[in-house]
């Protein structure tokens, strides 16, 4: 590994572009025509089913960006500089490999099944294609996941956010803006462009001038939230953004962070190219086997529920059978959104991971490491004593030793690229801050379309019992289901904490991934696809043998030993639900490979059997 020691940031940024650009041109299109066989001519949920409110057909670079937002969570900025820890080696090539031949695949699959099963939710298409008691499992496990999840994603958020006024305004800032651009795209035809250009102007003018305005002597006061605030500000976003039409709030506003997601990123990747930053990490740590300071557990299977959405997330199949699905215009635009959207995560999960491992070990470690435990890191390894912690802590304005989490080191990473950018050495408190507000819009856009998924989902399963609940337009039935669904996050978020709730992330989040490809593999075993149906068997039996490697290892070596009951029984709860649907899936894959005939469905397609759509 030696070669790779001192590796230039910018060798890395070329080979991720070119393997992605090369996936996506040959492996994408190689499942969308030959495994898929996408057809432009069927009419979608979204035309079909039109109501203005959830059944919207959008123009497929503003659901690129929906979808994009919606996806890309704290998993592609904070999983990749935690798993820094073992060197940059294990996680590049996880991204790399899992994000083309897994999470890509995931998305897409995925996608295209919820689309022709009326765009509704992943507990629906089990109960069509598998049977109504793994449909059931299915739904209250996605339910279980996304409670944990979201309330995972909202605290990570609020530590980016509190006692930051500059911050908090500028992601405040993107909800009126984003209902103004709602509002001309809806009543104004074509008017994409125009409401692309006077939302991007408005943003840039709130991050500008917000750092002015936020000043105590300004109106800072205003805006200096403290956690419990923010811990009830965030819920109640999240159930305006599920109960309001999708055209108004959540769309706009997606569609609006992406273009500062997105250009983040560019401008981080011009960075490198300017500053051609060497990767201070080197390709492997001594802590591949185990007891590091930031992840107890060794690299494998660890490395890959950390890295988590960089690669593949179960959190992308509820978002592909939530909105986007409701809102695609033609088939054809599956590919560019599902495959596409997820290659464009990895690629941001690519540049986290330079931000990182470009800042030297020592300092890496003293942020990423509690405080009580540094001294005896240090102890034990001398060599990680810091370097340019001083400089960047009085320059940036704060004391960044023991700011665990990974939010904190990847804003300092990518403010010391900027900053190193010729007439930018005066910015880096600028920069730092400027990525911290950053990660928050990025975690924030998954949170609103989670909820409002959930709030789908609910609805879903109480139509089983009260049919009312099935009319997605009765505005009750949408109130009590937004209400419920944000309340059960909502408490954990305003009674938890970071480290009691996100553990669970990881691999809850990979057991769902494992669900979605489960169901995804039924519904290709049934339209017939023969040997092309190991396009998503084999990425769901590698994330089954890692996941529960991970989940038994969790359970017994961390969460037992320290005494932390609640947390495993919960993550034991979240592996024998998925289980149950993987005993319900098998049963009928054996059913299905009996099957010697094929008939002809609505569509001219030869099928091993018909679905309900």
């Amino acid at each position: 590994m030696n070669f790779l020691t001192g590796m230039n940031a910018l060798t890395l940024v070329f080979a991720a572009l070119c393997i992605f650009a090369i996936a996506y041109r040959f492996y994408g299109l190689f499942l969308a025509n030959k495994v898929l066989k996408i057809d432009g001519n069927r009419t979608t949920p979204a035309v079909k089913y039109a109501d203005g409110h959830d059944y919207v057909a959008t123009h497929k670079h503003v659901l690129f960006g929906h979808h994009f937002a919606a996806i890309a969570a704290a998993g592609p900025l904070v999983g990749p500089v935690l798993a820094a820890q073992f060197g940059f080696l294990p996680g590049t090539l996880w991204i790399l490999i899992g994000c083309v031949l897994g999470g890509g695949v995931h998305d897409l699959v995925v996608l295209f099944a919820s689309v022709r099963h009326k765009g509704q939710s992943l507990a629906t298409i089990a109960t069509r294609e598998i049977g109504p008691v793994t449909g059931t499992i299915s739904g209250f496990t996605i339910l279980f996941i996304m409670i944990l999840s979201l309330a995972g994603l909202s605290l990570a958020c609020i530590g980016a956010m509190h006692n930051a006024p500059w911050s908090l305004f500028t992601v405040a800032a993107t909800i009126p803006i984003a209902i103004l651009m709602g509002v001309i795209m809806k009543f104004r035809r074509h008017s994409v462009t125009l409401a692309s250009v006077t939302g991007v102007v408005l943003l840039l003018a709130g991050i500008i001038f917000g750092n002015r305005l936020m000043q105590p002597d300004m109106l800072g006061h205003w805006f200096n939230w403290d956690v419990k605030t923010i811990s009830i500000a965030i819920p109640v976003y999240g159930f305006f953004a599920s109960v309001l039409p999708v055209w108004l709030l959540l769309v706009p506003r997606d569609y609006l962070s992406t273009y500062l997601k997105i250009g983040t990123i560019l401008m981080l990747a011009l960075g490198i190219v300017f500053v051609r930053p060497v990767l201070q990490m080197p390709p492997l740590t001594d802590f591949i086997h185990g007891g590091g300071p930031i992840i107890g557990g060794p690299v494998f299977p660890f490395i890959f529920i950390t890295i988590a959405c960089g690669a593949i997330s179960g959190f992308h199949a509820v978002v592909s059978t939530g909105t986007t699905p409701k809102m695609i215009e033609n088939e054809r635009q599956i590919l560019f959104v599902g495959y596409g959207a997820m290659l464009t995560e990895g690629f941001v999960a690519i540049m986290a991971m330079i931000a990182a491992c470009t800042l030297m070990p020592g300092d890496y470690f003293a942020i990423n490491t509690p405080l009580e435990a540094y001294e005896g890191l240090m102890a034990s390894h001398p060599s990680l004593a810091p370097v340019d912690l001083s400089y960047l802590s009085e320059h940036i304005g704060i004391d960044l030793r023991g700011r665990t989490g990974g939010a904190v080191s990847l804003a300092v990473g990518m403010a010391h690229i900027f900053n190193n950018i010729p007439y930018m050495d005066k910015l880096m408190a600028y920069w730092y801050n400027f990525a911290v507000m950053f990660e928050a819009v990025f975690i924030l856009t998954a949170i609103d379309a989670g909820t409002r998924i959930g709030r789908f989902l609910l609805q879903e399963m109480a139509g089983r019992v009260m049919p009312r609940f099935n009319d997605k337009n009765w505005t009750p039935g949408i109130l009590m289901a937004g209400t419920v669904f944000t309340f059960a996050w909502g408490y954990l978020v305003y009674t938890g904490n970071i480290s009691s709730i996100w553990p669970l992330f990881g691999m809850s989040n990979q057991l769902l991934a494992l669900c979605a490809l489960i169901v995804c593999t039924t519904v290709l075993l049934r339209m017939n696809r023969g040997i092309y149906c190991l396009c998503t068997a084999i990425p769901g039996v590698f994330m089954a043998v890692i996941t529960f490697w991970a989940g038994y290892v969790q359970v017994s070596r961390i969460y037992l030993p320290q005494k932390q009951y609640l947390l495993a029984t919960l993550a034991v709860i979240a592996m024998v639900l998925v289980v149950a649907v993987f005993v319900g899936a098998l049963r009928k894959w054996i059913s299905l490979l009996k099957i010697k005939t094929t008939v002809v469905d609505a569509y001219g397609e030869e099928v091993k059997e018909t679905a309900v759509e």
